[in-house]
């Protein structure tokens, strides 16, 4: 079954800021196309930036505005790990998207042995490459494979583990499964972080918010520590780079989880974060 996340609505938007996203026209120019056995590819650049388009939803980009220059702004969350542990060394990733977020942790995280990439569509990483400018280091490795396959036939200790994963729809709910669940903890380090971005409601305190609570259940009797971050930043930073609309209109948000089978704390080694032009600050602030 796949999640829809429209569906996971909960408040109407404000008419007139849905109108003013109604009424926007982009000049978008297309650079790439391709149908695949999994997606409807689109590589499109416009006033805003370059995007990865599967079907009609934005997977993947940078935004180059004056108000932000960087990847899609919920990518940044996959970021503070570095916090938690800057000793990290071998890193998994389910879904490449532009690559860049590997590019970013290789200057953050200045002890790396390996970065092991998971992706089902055979395109991704020619497009990565092409078009976002993705620098495969020889520390990293492509497996064109099924993420939930993957996990389950891995072998390896990472002690970070992210999942970025999406159809052309919503979110598989393969990935909230038992035997996933199972497959991340056998594959992480006694302290090793696992990291997923998830959608839902922004009012995580409503009662109808049931998809929240329960993914908030699940992981909770999945691992000892979990931090829930809610996507406001990141949702002020898309409003305004592609409408300039200071607030969330439609009522949705990336939900980032941070979970772990130990306890961790996040620090404030802020410094490293210049080194990929990153104020990490306000991410930070989102914490629920």
């Amino acid at each position: 079954m796949i999640i829809i996340p429209e569906y996971l609505a909960i408040h109407e938007p404000k008419e007139e800021l849905l109108e003013i996203i109604n009424n926007k026209k982009f000049k978008d120019k297309v650079l790439y196309k391709k149908q695949s056995d999994f997606h409807d590819i689109k590589v499109i650049e416009n006033e805003v930036g370059r995007f990865l388009h599967y079907k009609d939803t934005y997977q993947a980009g940078f935004i180059n505005t004056t108000e932000y220059k960087g990847n899609l702004p919920y990518i940044n969350y996959f970021t503070i790990p570095y916090l938690i542990n800057p000793e990290i060394k071998n890193i998994l990733l389910i879904g490449l998207g532009t690559g860049k977020i590997i590019n970013d942790w290789e200057k953050l995280f200045t002890n790396i042995q390996s970065i092991d990439v998971v992706d089902i569509e055979e395109n991704i990483l020619p497009i990565a490459k092409e078009y976002f400018g993705f620098q495969q280091s020889p520390h990293t490795t492509f497996n064109l494979q099924d993420g939930i396959v993957y996990l389950r036939e891995n072998k390896k200790k990472y002690d970070l583990i992210v999942t970025d994963v999406a159809s052309d729809e919503g979110i598989d709910d393969r990935f909230l499964s038992d035997e996933y669940f199972e497959s991340v903890k056998k594959s992480l380090t006694k302290s090793g972080l696992f990291v997923s971005n998830l959608c839902s409601s922004p009012d995580f305190e409503n009662e109808e918010n049931t998809f929240f609570h329960s993914i908030k259940e699940l992981y909770e009797s999945k691992f000892n520590k979990v931090s829930i971050f809610k996507g406001n930043e990141s949702d002020r930073v898309y409003y305004k780079s592609f409408f300039g609309i200071n607030e969330r209109v439609i009522d949705i948000t990336n939900v980032i989880i941070i979970a772990s089978m130990s306890d961790y704390s996040i620090g404030n080694n802020y410094a490293q974060f210049k080194k990929i032009e990153l104020d990490i600050k306000p991410y930070i602030k989102d914490s629920y």
